[in-house]
């Protein structure tokens, strides 16, 4: 599966946010895009969502335009993971997780046997079965982020979206998440996901791209993008970039901010 940008303006009404842009992600690749706040990443986002009419250009999903699809279509061809957030009323996990199968459910109809087990094997690929029986607002914000990213994962899409899928999470459970990410992808999913975290895109990113003021940006590959130079132009910061070796006697390249 491939998700296709080409030439894609976005924005609000005649106001321009994002202009000529073009990438693609697919199947077993992650897609990360950075940049500082108020750049676009979010009118992006709601684009390709389709919450936001796309000014000009072409969203592809295998190379097909999306323009015409229905809601239900897109759904069942996109899962979509906000950011942790706490709902108003108390659902318990489970319930959670089956509402992502809205798209396959009809209006005035109610969630099937299937519908259910499937909400149970989502919980059970991400390894947060013992949580099915809880009450969503009573459990932590780490395990929040896994119970909403199963529900997407109920959609049974092929390409997953994901909005600063760490934030508000301690350091132990963002590399939870990153390892369920990296998972994902390996299992076939196409990701795109936002990050204000540099080292993240070292962590699990196929390809990089950071948009920067005045509708510049730049995309490749991760150690080609991610450079001194760009993050210093990007954040107006300086940083450097370094390495280490993982368990495996791999380099992992990490990126340190230098404090004045």
């Amino acid at each position: 599966m491939k998700l296709e940008i080409n030439n894609a303006v976005c924005g609000y009404g005649s106001k321009k946010v994002i202009e000529d842009i073009s990438f693609d992600v697919k199947s077993g690749e992650i897609l990360c895009l950075l940049g500082p706040n108020g750049v676009g990443k979010t009118t992006l986002f709601k684009t390709i969502l389709g919450f936001l009419r796309l000014q000009s250009g072409e969203i592809l999903i295998e190379g097909d335009n999306v323009k015409n699809w229905s809601r239900n279509r897109l759904a069942k061809a996109i899962g979509y993971v906000p950011q942790a957030h706490t709902p108003p009323f108390p659902f318990n996990v489970l319930d959670v997780v089956v509402m992502g199968r809205t798209a396959h459910i009809g209006p005035f109809s109610s969630p099937s046997k299937k519908d259910v087990l499937i909400a149970e094997e989502a919980l059970e690929t991400l390894n947060i079965s013992f949580l099915k029986d809880r009450i969503y607002t009573e459990i932590s914000g780490g395990e929040r982020q896994m119970v909403l990213i199963a529900r997407a994962l109920t959609q049974q899409p092929d390409i997953l979206v994901m909005d600063e899928p760490t934030a508000n999470l301690d350091f132990g459970n963002q590399i939870k998440v990153l390892e369920q990410i990296n998972r994902l992808s390996k299992n076939g999913l196409a990701v795109f996901m936002t990050t204000h975290f540099p080292n993240q895109a070292y962590l699990c990113s196929t390809k990089v791209i950071i948009l920067q003021k005045n509708n510049e940006f730049k995309m490749g590959q991760v150690e080609e993008v991610i450079t001194e130079e760009t993050l210093k132009a990007t954040y107006g910061i300086d940083v450097r970039i370094t390495s280490v070796k993982n368990q495996n006697g791999d380099k992992i390249s990490a990126c340190i901010p230098l404090l004045n």
